[in-house]
């Protein structure tokens, strides 16, 4: 990886901090909807490290996971979901497709099988629309376990789902009988 790239990342991980957990640390104000202010989070990260406009922009272009939105007039930004501070992203509700998939690490199957999918620090569950996104998601917190999801069915029987800007959906619970172990392989 490039020195840039490197840099680029990091910034990335910073800024996810501050835009879904923790605003406070760089001086940033979030409102109901999760938008701060674009000077104010450049000057507040540049209170510990070093950003600028060019290179905000640039994060959020090319990250791979789509993490970050700007407003239409560029003057405020926001996480487009993964928060555990209170805020509103503003999701439309959606109707999920039939399955859905959650990657995890082997060291949480047990809680999960017995207590189903919850959000913990978060604000909703998330779900990949497919395998090999969720495998991956999964190969962060150790050996991958992969869920399938039936989400069609969840909906059918009251449950909401939401899709994020960036393709994640999101619910609030996924309770035990709508999981099963997969046992597909990564395509």
């Amino acid at each position: 990886m490039s020195r840039e790239k490197d840099r680029n990342s990091s910034l990335s991980r910073y800024i996810s901090l501050i835009l879904r957990h923790h605003p406070e640390i760089a001086g940033v104000t979030l409102d109901s909807h999760g938008w701060a202010d674009v000077h104010e989070l450049i000057e507040g990260i540049n209170r510990t490290r070093q950003i600028d406009a060019e290179t905000l922009a640039n994060i959020v272009a090319t990250d791979s996971k789509g993490r970050y939105s700007f407003s239409e007039d560029g003057t405020k930004i926001r996480a487009n979901q993964g928060h555990s501070v209170k805020v509103d992203v503003e999701l439309e509700e959606r109707e999920p497709p039939e399955i859905l998939w959650h990657g995890t690490g082997e060291r949480f199957t047990r809680s999960i099988e017995a207590e189903g999918l919850r959000p913990m620090t978060r604000l909703y569950v998330h779900l990949s629309g497919d395998y090999d996104t969720a495998m991956k998601t999964g190969r962060r917190h150790g050996k991958p376990i992969v869920y399938t999801v039936k989400a069609g069915l969840m909906h059918r029987e009251g449950h909401k789902f939401f899709r994020s800007v960036n393709g994640v959906w999101l619910t609030k619970e996924v309770p035990p009988q709508y999981l099963e172990r997969s046992e597909k392989k990564s395509e």
